[in-house]
């Protein structure tokens, strides 16, 4: 997925740091970064970076969201002979959304160099144009283990000439049940290499891991705290009837543009769409039974703020980084506390605040204990009926999502979508979200008022010079 954002997005640049000067890295890697407005490294680049650019392995411990994509992607780059057209460097993910996400931090990274070829191998996608693509030639795979694994066995994927291998979150992965996969591919990989594992928490499975298949592996860890002021955690009481209805109270007390409700069950994920849904909140939810194609369509709609809440479980909500997420709900609380910390640290993302909410009967008791020990706070306790009236005006997501039928298959850019609303349909900038092209579709989010217009103009018009198909999911 190409994603663009309108230019008012924060750069990922923070005010305090180490330069990137100070690294051993090419001119034109320093202007490249220079020009995408990072500055200054993030705690786990300054930490990690040194020792994997010196060609150690490497073991990270840092969150979703702290800049772990450009440390392993800056050590592979710097690896890469562009003019050898072989696999020299891979990167295996838990989601196909993640590695999207790493493919397109990769390639922005690698903006300075000739011409570098990353491909991204996931499940969901048909075998065929993939192996058309690795038979022209890649130099960096971003994919699953289970599909990196299907082209190794069948002798489209050689990896003769691979000096980096990434494990990007491996605690996911050995939750979802990769370690034998990682364990096959791995193996696989030419014993003269580089491995770089990140992962936000240290179960016994990275040990093993660790043992198996690293050298020496240097460790960094960074347990710094989400900042207090950033997010803020409040513990409400609720008898266990009476969970699903409270989300609704919650919701219409803090009003949060977008939220992210996590339940322990896939049928509790169910429930609580009907119950928000009976209640005129927009929400959508994420489980292992949909398609790929489906599963993309709900995370566009709610990463463009079309949706107001996103119904998951943690096992579906894996390698999901949504950029503003004002709150988070615990509508069950996770028996392990690495995991609530891991939930929680969703919101309040770069220099936002975030609400944490977690929904606890008179059982979660012994839970939210050893969250508290874990998370050295102690927990703020609120009661449901301490909420003052609710605000009955309804809670409306600010954008709509338009399909157009075409996408990279057709050559679409986002700036191809941009100029039709932009010019011919007479849009402003500032009306129009986030873009996003899949392979078959185009995406885009434009303000909730002008949608039924804006389709009726995409229509009409044109976008790169020919009649599409629209409608508004």
């Amino acid at each position: 997925m190409t994603d663009i954002t309108p230019p008012s997005s924060p750069s990922p640049a923070s005010t305090t740091g180490r330069s990137f000067n100070e690294l051993p890295l090419s001119p034109g890697m320093l202007a490249t970064l220079q020009q995408l407005g990072y500055l200054t490294m993030t705690p786990i680049q300054a930490a990690s970076l040194p020792i994997a650019l010196a060609g150690h392995d490497l073991i990270a411990q840092a969150k979703t969201g702290s800049g772990k994509t450009a440390a392993f992607a800056l050590a592979l780059l710097t690896r890469l002979n562009p003019r050898r057209f072989a696999v020299q460097a891979m990167v295996l993910c838990p989601t196909r959304e993640l590695a999207d996400q790493v493919t397109q931090e990769i390639r922005r990274l690698a903006r300075s160099a000739d011409n570098i070829k990353i491909l991204t191998l996931c499940g969901g996608s048909t075998m065929r144009p993939q192996i058309a693509s690795l038979e022209h030639g890649a130099h960096i795979v971003v994919g699953t283990p289970g599909r990196i694994m299907d082209h190794m066995e069948r002798g489209t994927l050689n990896l003769e000439a691979l000096n980096t291998l990434v494990l990007d979150e491996a605690d996911r992965m050995l939750d979802m049940g990769f370690y034998d996969d990682i364990a096959f591919v791995a193996k696989r990989c030419p014993a003269e290499r580089q491995t770089l594992m990140f992962s936000a928490t240290y179960p016994d499975g990275i040990a093993r891991l660790a043992r198996q298949f690293m050298r020496a592996p240097q460790e960094v860890k960074l347990l710094e705290q989400h900042e207090e002021s950033k997010i803020r955690q409040r513990f409400y009481k609720v008898e266990d009837g009476d969970r699903l209805q409270a989300v609704g109270l919650l919701l219409k007390h803090y009003r949060p543009v977008s939220t992210l409700a996590f339940c322990n069950t896939k049928q509790q994920c169910r429930s609580l769409l009907e119950v928000l849904h009976a209640q005129g909140i927009k929400a959508l939810t994420l489980n292992g039974d949909l398609e790929q194609r489906e599963r993309d369509q709900v995370l566009i709609q709610f990463a463009n703020r079309s949706s107001s809440v996103l119904v998951a479980t943690d096992v579906a909500a894996r390698g999901l980084d949504i950029a503003q997420l004002e709150a988070v709900i615990n509508v069950d609380v996770t028996p392990d506390p690495e995991i609530h910390i891991h939930r929680i640290g969703r919101t309040g993302r770069a220099d936002q605040d975030g609400w944490a909410l977690s929904l606890c009967s008179p059982a979660d008791r012994h839970r939210i204990i050893g969250i508290a020990q874990m998370m050295r706070i102690e927990p703020e306790w609120h009661e449901l009926g301490e909420l003052p009236s609710a605000d009955e005006a309804p809670l409306v997501p600010p954008m709509v999502t338009l399909q157009i039928l075409g996408g990279r298959k057709e050559k679409i850019r986002p700036g191809d979508v941009l100029g039709a609303l932009t010019g011919e349909a007479g849009y402003t900038r500032e009306q129009v979200g986030k873009i996003t092209v899949t392979d078959q579709s185009t995406y885009v989010a434009v303000a909730r008022n002008i949608a039924n217009d804006a389709v009726r103009k995409l229509s009409a018009g044109k976008v790169k010079g020919k009649t599409v198909k629209v409608r508004a999911l």
